[in-house]
Formats: C-alpha cells, structure tokens, sequence
C-alpha cells in the first residue's frame, strides 16, 4: 500500500496566518505569544523534550490547554517558537563592515553557538526538523553567510564553508551537551567524572595500552575538563577558519 505524503510536512508556523482557530471559551487575560514562548523554553529545559506537552505547558501558565490554540494551533508551533526564541540569544553582530576583522567575528559567533547548544539540550533535536525561518534565526543566518562572504571566497565555496564551520559547532556542542548532562545525573564533579571513566578504562582488557599511548595528548588539553573541552574547541575552529583563509587566496 502507497504511503500518502502528509500535506502539513515541511510547512512552518512563519509561513501560516495569523488568525488562530481559537481555544475554547475566553481568550485569558495577561497571556499572549511572548509569554507562552518563554514558559515553553523552560519547560523545555527543564523536562526535555520527552518532559513536553501541552498540557505542562498550560499548567505552568496556570491556564487551560485548550486556552493555548487561541496563539497556536498545534504543539510543533510552540516548539518552533522556542527554538526561535532562543537563537534570539545569540545576538549576531551586523556583518557589512568591510574594516572589521571577519576571522573574530566568526569565532565569536561560534563561541555563542556552542554555548547556545550547551545550554538548550534539547535544541539539536529541533534545528533540523523545522524550516527555521523564525526572525532570530534568519538574523543568525544572514551575519553567518556575511562574514564568510567577506573571506573572499568563490561564491560556490561559501555554503560550504558554512556548512563546516555551523555543522561542526553543531556536532560538538550537541555531544559537549550531551556529556555534560550524563555527568549532572551522576552527581559527581566533571573532573571527578573523568578521573573515574578514566580509572575504569584502564581496567579494560586492551584498552590500557591504548589509553597509555594518548596520555601525553590528554595531558596537553588541559587540566580540567572545561579547559579541555575548550582547547579542543578553539584548535579545531581555528583549523577551520585557516582553512577557509587558505582556500579565498587560492580563488
């Protein structure tokens, strides 16, 4: 049997109307788009994903769940409202200023991805599931592709030097993220998490050798894991950037 396409795929709440099928009864006074935006976020990192629903949302907003499609009409509108909501954090810096050092700019920019990503554990789900054509993410967007174009390189080059630096910070903060989450249920501290995987790895059959021949490498990344998440981090964007340098003096 031939599976129907469903018609909604692909759609995005930036690209519906305004006008709301409405909720049941009233419209609730003191609540609008913003509001319910806001709690939605901290719901979602507080609980995740699989900890969000309508019916938590609306409870944490002290109103009905049927009060709620008076502002949207499904649950994935509310969630691609906080993942605009928070690229909204990022405050990109205009891009158009040819004296401006673009390299910077770009790091910094990245920095504030990663700690975007690290923050919001559940946003890595979300980038990609949606059109992300909300205000706070075209704006992300538009300083990411000016500063990559002010590099210098070919236009066929540009999307995909940022696709590697984006797909990068993407991948890293999502597993930093991830690692870091894994730590907090332990209840122990980052360094007193790694000393004991470490510890356990050792005990490993095959393993010990292996680890052996990295210790001076792991010894050079710092000595808590903060600095050797970072150092990681900035070596690695480094490389990238030299890259898309290297390659606009090629043409």
């Amino acid at each position: 049997m031939t599976k129907q396409a469903d018609p909604s795929a692909g759609t995005s709440l930036w690209s519906k109307s305004e006008v709301r099928r409405g909720g049941r009864g009233e419209r609730p006074s003191g609540l609008d788009r913003q509001r319910i935006t806001a709690a939605s976020v901290r719901l979602l990192d507080d609980g995740g994903l699989a900890g969000f629903s309508m019916r938590r949302l609306a409870a944490a907003l002290d109103v009905t769940a049927m009060s709620l499609y008076w502002y949207v009409d499904t649950k994935d509108d509310l969630l691609e409202l906080a993942l605009d909501a928070v690229y909204g954090e990022l405050e990109p810096t205009e891009a158009d200023h040819a004296g401006e050092d673009w390299p910077e700019q770009l790091r910094r920019l990245a920095v504030a991805y990663r700690g975007l990503l690290v923050r919001h554990p559940w946003l890595p789900a979300l980038a990609g599931r949606y059109l992300n054509i909300g205000p706070n993410s075209l704006a992300f967007s538009r300083a990411i592709q000016q500063l990559v174009r002010r590099a210098g390189l070919p236009p066929h080059g540009v999307t995909g030097a940022i696709a590697a630096v984006l797909q990068f910070v993407h991948g890293y903060g999502t597993i930093e993220s991830r690692f870091l989450t894994r730590i907090a249920d332990t209840g122990l501290s980052p360094e007193e998490y790694f000393r004991h995987t470490m510890s356990l790895v050792d005990e490993v059959p095959g393993t010990a050798e292996v680890i052996g021949e990295s210790k001076d490498i792991m010894a050079a990344r710092g000595d808590t894991v903060a600095e050797m998440l970072d150092r990681d981090f900035t070596f690695a964007l480094d490389l990238l950037i030299a890259g898309i340098e290297a390659l606009a003096v090629r043409g």
